[in-house]
């Protein structure tokens, strides 16, 4: 995986956004919204890292920047585990960075978009032992939450901001909110907001975004 994009705060950092794209993008995909944020967040460095490129077999083996194939997409998506773990367990790398860069987990924030918010679910509770600041969930999906996932306390502990829209036709709006009840069945601080968009990011979930992390650092 390519180095990901750093943007440093005006001041010294205390707070850490990791930021993943979905499917096909890029790091710059998210770079806009990483910098309006961080408008509001003095001390927040973001960190927006680089899928692979590789072949995807439901797009007929297409090469594209990807966190991890997928195979099929009925009657769940049939996704390849290990690549999967291989996107989680870099995100964890980032995450254990800022730490020995002196940022502490808890005002860590994981975030990421259809595939990339499938990754920082997976990282975040079945992956990284700690409790971060939170999770950040755009149009996504859990293809690894089921009845048999125990976590920890301090996994339990992250809390996590699902956002959705009502007509995605890409991530089912049930597909995000599979991924909700499963955390809010395990105890952890979930919420739920939905927006009348399609598979797409709009000015208001960036305004609520803003708000919830701004809450989360007060």
């Amino acid at each position: 995986m390519s180095n990901p994009m750093i943007l440093e705060p005006t001041q010294p950092a205390d707070a850490c956004v990791i930021w993943l794209h979905g499917l096909g993008a890029d790091r710059y995909d998210f770079l806009p919204v990483a910098e309006a944020l961080q408008a509001s967040l003095p001390g927040a460095r973001f960190i927006l890292p680089q899928a692979p490129t590789r072949p995807v077999t439901i797009n007929g083996g297409y090469e594209m920047p990807s966190w991890y194939d997928i195979k099929a997409m009925t009657p769940a998506r049939a996704i390849d585990e290990a690549q999967l773990d291989e996107s989680a367990d870099m995100v964890k790398g980032l995450i254990e960075a800022q730490v020995a860069a002196g940022v502490p987990e808890q005002r860590i924030f994981i975030a990421g978009f259809s595939q990339g918010g499938a990754v920082v679910l997976h990282t975040a509770f079945l992956r990284y032992p700690g409790t971060l600041g939170g999770v950040l969930a755009l149009s996504t999906y859990a293809p690894t939450f089921n009845e048999q996932v125990q976590l920890s306390a301090t996994q339990r502990a992250t809390p996590v901001l699902c956002l959705h829209g009502d007509q995605d036709d890409v991530v089912f709006n049930a597909m995000g909110r599979s991924a909700h009840d499963h955390l809010k069945q395990w105890g952890v601080a979930v919420e739920w907001l939905e927006y009348p968009m399609g598979h797409e990011v709009v000015i208001e979930e960036i305004r609520d975004i803003a708000a919830w992390l701004a809450k989360k650092l007060a």
